[in-house]
């Protein structure tokens, strides 16, 4: 559910859009409307990712090509407390959320050093982003770069009843 801030953020971006403004003011508009913002934006944006699974941090490729590095300081050598840190970061769930602050704070602590603990925090952070919607982008804070990802406040399709919701609006 959008709060009424988003609501009328939505029916600014709806009013704004000629193509959306002009849908018929019925649910077959407000679907059409939905669907047109929960498409990729373009040009792309890119927010921080709300779950990121263990499983894929380590046995995946990223969306750049980069693979997570267990030899040497990328892992194997890594102390103790890294390690630990490591294994609570994944916590019972195997998945961290690297949209908090603190989740990417640790990635760099974790992995601090150069050589291959670098390459595994570029890999971290490359995997913890993702393009977003219209929608999504619609909602987020944040330039939305690939280096600077921007932070979502709605993530998930935008339902036709939430278009209506908005349209409704004074």
């Amino acid at each position: 559910m959008l709060s009424p801030e988003q609501l009328a953020t939505l029916k600014a971006a709806i009013v704004a859009d000629p193509t959306l403004n002009s849908q018929p003011a019925n649910s077959d508009g407000s679907f059409a409307i939905a669907d047109a913002l929960d498409v990729a934006a373009s040009p792309d944006y890119w927010v921080w990712r709300t779950s990121v699974t263990k499983k894929e941090v380590v046995e995946n490729a990223s969306q750049d090509a980069t693979t997570f590095t267990w030899a040497g300081n990328g892992f194997i050598t890594r102390s103790v407390g890294e390690l630990e840190c490591w294994n609570q970061l994944f916590n019972s769930v195997l998945a961290c959320n690297p949209s908090l602050p603190n989740v990417r704070q640790a990635f760099s602590d974790i992995f601090s050093g150069a050589g291959n603990a670098a390459l595994n925090r570029t890999h971290l952070l490359i995997v913890a982003r993702r393009k977003a919607t219209r929608a999504e982008k619609l909602f987020a804070t944040g330039t939305g770069s690939t280096a600077s990802p921007a932070t979502m406040t709605f993530e998930g399709k935008l339902t036709y009843q939430a278009v209506d919701a908005a349209r409704a609006l004074p």
